[in-house]
C-alpha cells in the first residue's frame, strides 16, 4: 500500500490527494473472478466486489474506503472456515510481507479453503519497480516488504510450485505504476 513509513501522514495525504487505492486501480480487470463466496483478504477499506467478506488485522494497516470490516484476523490461518468452502479469494498488496517460505504455507492454507476450480486473484507489487517508483517520487519505502526480489516470476518460482496443481487463468507482469496481477484456479487431480 504506497510508499509511506507513517500511517496517520498516510492517510492524511491519501485525504488531500483523493487516493486511488490498489483495488480500484485494477478493479475493472480482476473483478469478474471474484463471483460467488469469497473473501478479500486485507481489504483496506475497499472490496474487490460489494459480496467479499472484507478481512484485515485486528488493526488494519490503512483504511482507503468505506466497506466495513466483517472478519479479523491473521491471513496464514483460516481454521474457521472449512475445505472447499470459497469460491475466490482475493488480496491485493498483502503477500509481499512474507517471506517466501511463509507464502508457500500462506497458499497452501488459502488453496485448503477454496473449491475445486475456485480463484486466487492477487495484486502485488514487483519489488525493484515499487522501489524506483518510490526513488522516482521521492517517497520512502515500505518497510513491510520482505523478499527484495518479489516479482511474479519469483513468486510463481519459489512459491506458487510448491503449492499443489494450478492453471493460470490470467496475468499482467507490468500494471503500472508498479504491480503484477494474478489469477489461478485450483485443479484437483
Amino acid at each position: 500500500m504506497g510508499c509511506w513509513k507513517n500511517k496517520r501522514t498516510l492517510l492524511y495525504i491519501l485525504k488531500i490527494m483523493n487516493y486511488e487505492s490498489e483495488t480500484s486501480r485494477s478493479k475493472h480487470l480482476l473483478e469478474k473472478y471474484c463471483v460467488g463466496i469469497g473473501m478479500d483478504v486485507g481489504y483496506g477499506g475497499q472490496k474487490i466486489t460489494e459480496s467479499a467478506w472484507a478481512f484485515d488485522m485486528p488493526q488494519p494497516y490503512t483504511n482507503v474506503g468505506g466497506d466495513a470490516q466483517q472478519l479479523r484476523g491473521d491471513c496464514r490461518r483460516f481454521d474457521f472456515i472449512c475445505d472447499n468452502a470459497l469460491d475466490y479469494i482475493y488480496s491485493s498488496h498483502v503477500l509481499e510481507d512474507f517471506r517466501y517460505n511463509e507464502l508457500i504455507d500462506i497458499i497452501k492454507e488459502w488453496r485448503r479453503i477454496l473449491k475445486p476450480n475456485g480463484f486466487i486473484v492477487t495484486n502485488c507489487p514487483n519489488q525493484q519497480v515499487f522501489l524506483a517508483h518510490c526513488a522516482a517520487t521521492g517517497q520512502g519505502t515500505n518497510d513491510a516488504h520482505k523478499e527484495q526480489d518479489f516479482s511474479l516470476l519469483n513468486f510463481n518460482e519459489k512459491v506458487l510450485k510448491f503449492t499443489g496443481d494450478w492453471e493460470t487463468v490470467f496475468e499482467y507482469d507490468n500494471f503500472k505504476p508498479y504491480s503484477w496481477l494474478q489469477v489461478i484456479k485450483k485443479i484437483n487431480i
